[in-house]
């Protein structure tokens, strides 16, 4: 009776200890979820073929919506500069209106010439070139130099004053625009011929005016 009481409790004790067992179950560590993740992830890259994108599909803009509504610059005249408008207006108001489809007049009670997009305007960029083109004019550059602005891109003006870079007054700022011309203009042609641009100096506003392309760009004809 006693060795059977004894080897009860045993038995007992494994089968609660089996039991444990199984209702326990073993936890992965996070190292090795994140390894599994990773190969599954490799693994479905390695499977999926290259997708073919869609490209939206709008449908086209009439001609009237892109153009907008029309657009008009002006371009003030000193009155030095009346003279050879006046003489040269032919020579101006061709190429802006045949080559680039726009309309331009010379307002006489604002002085100013007023440049105007219209419907057979194809490209709005020709507003800009024209702009630019009358502008080197008015600035002092002869119309040929000025027409490079229409026929080539990556062309551009600048303007600046002398005294701007340096406050000079009397004989000081004579000499300084003269350094910059040189004797007989040898300075301003070389500076031209080396540096591809188109020079033009005016002494009465002590201003130094450049017509030069981009550095990427083909030259100039002028």
């Amino acid at each position: 009776m006693n060795s059977d009481q004894s080897t009860t409790p045993d038995a007992s004790a494994s089968v609660e200890s089996k039991s444990d067992e199984d209702t326990f179950t073993k936890v992965k560590s996070k190292k090795t979820q994140k390894r599994k993740r990773e190969q599954d992830a490799a693994a479905d890259m390695d499977t999926e073929g290259p997708m073919a994108s869609k490209r939206p599909q709008f449908p086209p803009i009439s001609g009237d919506r892109l153009r907008g509504p029309d657009e008009m610059r002006k371009v003030p005249v000193p009155a030095h500069r009346y003279t050879p408008l006046k003489e040269n207006w032919l020579k101006i108001f061709t190429p802006i209106v045949e080559n680039l489809q726009l309309q331009v007049r010379f307002n006489l009670k604002t002085r100013n010439v007023e440049i105007k997009t219209c419907k057979d305007t194809q490209d709005i960029s020709s507003l800009t070139k024209a702009t630019d083109f009358v502008k080197a004019f008015v600035l002092g550059f002869q119309v040929e130099d000025a027409l490079a602005l229409i026929r080539l891109d990556e062309l551009f003006l600048e303007s600046f004053d002398v005294t701007d870079v340096k406050p000079l007054k009397g004989d000081h700022l004579s000499r300084a625009i003269g350094r910059l011309a040189g004797k007989g203009g040898k300075t301003k042609f070389t500076i031209e011929n080396v540096t591809k641009t188109r020079i033009v100096l005016a002494d009465t506003k002590s201003t130094f005016k450049g017509l030069w392309q981009h550095q990427g760009g083909g030259q100039s004809d002028s």
